[in-house]
């Protein structure tokens, strides 16, 4: 599945951003990216958030900031009377290029700039933000655009951290979009079971050889890399949430290897499983 590409701006002539609620019983799974940038906030949900080479949990209260063609999807599961809500804004560049000049916009200036893998601001209580946020769904007109100033001058002083990795790069070419894509999506619904290389490399019509320098080449990793961090995330969730054995988190994560899951959650989180349970 190749990052579908969203027009706003086509659809929207008469506004120069967007501020929507978005409820649904889960997330589905829509790689995609648009010509925007956007700043999601989960107000109920949790599952996985991908962006770029980037794959985490996310739960309520999740604030990202995200830079034009930078694909990303939000995944949750569907849980029988639960509801996912989240609320987006959409703006182009152009929209705040006329306060790009000011003083008083150096440090949102700056934001911007450093926002080109994506941004998670984990520290967002106490701040104002989320109220911010409800309001400015609610409201319209001028206020609305009011708030997304007051918006952005708050992130600017609030923490964050990148999301993709630096060796990440969007990719422009339909052909290996299409290719990417369609591997990512076939990790993310095998990382349980077996990933096998051969299945990844037929799917996009490459050697295996020619696979793993492709992939290597437009994520900066390793498939068996990418894999492993997906199934990592994963077995973190289950250890946090659930009392599960370690061997059975292992296993369901996709590793038939207790010891091998072992070395590789040490390598990717400095800590044990057992260690990583205990300080959460």
């Amino acid at each position: 599945m190749r990052p579908k590409l969203e027009q706003l701006s086509l659809h929207h002539l008469d506004q120069s951003f967007l501020c929507y609620e978005l409820s649904y019983p889960s997330f589905e799974f829509y790689w995609h990216y648009h010509p925007e940038y956007e700043l999601t906030y989960i107000v109920k949900g949790e599952g996985k958030r991908l962006v770029g080479d980037s794959y985490e949990s996310f739960s309520t209260g999740d604030l990202v900031l995200l830079p034009p063609y930078l694909p990303h999807t939000w995944i949750t599961e569907k849980v029988e009377g639960e509801v996912n809500t989240a609320i987006i804004i959409q703006f182009s560049s152009l929209l705040l290029e006329s306060f790009s000049q000011l003083k008083e916009f150096k440090a949102v200036k700056r934001l911007l700039s450093l926002a080109d893998k994506g941004l998670f601001f984990p520290d967002i209580g106490g701040t104002g933000l989320p109220d911010l946020i409800h309001t400015m769904a609610l409201s319209s007109g001028l206020n609305t655009f009011t708030g997304l100033l007051h918006l952005m001058d708050l992130l600017a002083d609030a923490s964050f951290l990148s999301l993709a990795s630096g060796a990440y790069k969007p990719l422009r070419g339909n052909e290996s979009e299409m290719r990417i894509n369609q591997i990512f999506q076939y990790v993310q619904d095998h990382f349980g079971h077996e990933v096998s290389l051969k299945k990844a490399a037929g799917l996009v019509h490459l050697s295996e050889s020619a696979f793993c320098k492709f992939f290597k080449r437009v994520s900066g990793k390793t498939f068996s890399d990418y894999v492993n961090e997906i199934r990592i995330a994963n077995a973190c969730r289950l250890l946090i949430e659930t009392d599960q054995p370690i061997a059975t988190i292992a296993h369901e994560s996709g590793f038939d290897s207790l010891t091998y899951f072992n070395r590789v959650f040490k390598k990717k989180k400095d800590l044990s499983p057992g260690e990583f349970r205990r300080i959460r």
